[in-house]
């Protein structure tokens, strides 16, 4: 094993781990899941290390690698729940909502949910990460104007959810409900 290749992958972890753990944290049903995500993204981006790019491109190439291992995370656990009705039936009351949750946030959340998952991960990417066009293109490997097309539709669509559900913003950009008035 070479020194380069460890000080490289050292630094690049030093550098990248509050990004990848927050990008799984906001993905993740629970903080284990997010932490399980983000120890085999390191684990395989330490197996691939001579594949790591230099400088920034290595952030984005562990968004990359988060996001496949995050994808088979949750094709796992659709399998798990599958398997298990009485398993399904018992979660499902860890998801309710709390009491005194504003009904706008349920809305937007429940019109977010009901997005397609590419719609919500490229949103994400936007909202969560902050990422620019360029960078999400990089990361998805597509070019910076077909991000551009699929950013604007899921924008468009999410719009046209939170229409459906009833949420409408006002000039200050307070989501209310319609039909109440602040």
């Amino acid at each position: 094993m070479d020194d380069d290749g460890v000080a490289g992958f050292e630094a690049v972890y030093r550098e990248t781990y509050d990004q990848i753990a927050a990008y799984a944290a906001r993905r993740c049903d629970s903080p284990q899941d997010a932490a399980d995500v983000v120890a085999e993204t390191f684990t395989i981006a330490w197996r691939r290390r001579a594949d790591l790019p230099p400088g920034q491109e290595a952030r984005l190439w562990l968004y990359g690698v988060a996001r496949k291992v995050l994808a088979d995370h949750r094709r796992s656990t659709a399998r798990q729940r599958l398997s298990s009705v009485e398993l399904d039936a018992e979660l499902a009351g860890f998801y309710e909502d709390a009491p005194g949750t504003s009904v706008e946030l349920n809305a937007i959340g429940a019109a977010f949910r009901g997005l397609p998952d590419d719609d919500r991960e490229l949103l994400a990417l936007v909202a969560w990460e902050g990422l620019e066009r360029e960078e999400i293109a990089a990361m998805l490997g597509l070019s910076r104007n077909a991000v551009r097309i699929r950013l604007y539709r899921a924008r468009r669509r999410f719009s046209r959810a939170l229409d459906e559900a009833g949420v409408r913003f006002t000039t200050s950009s307070r989501m209310i409900p319609a039909g109440r008035s602040l």
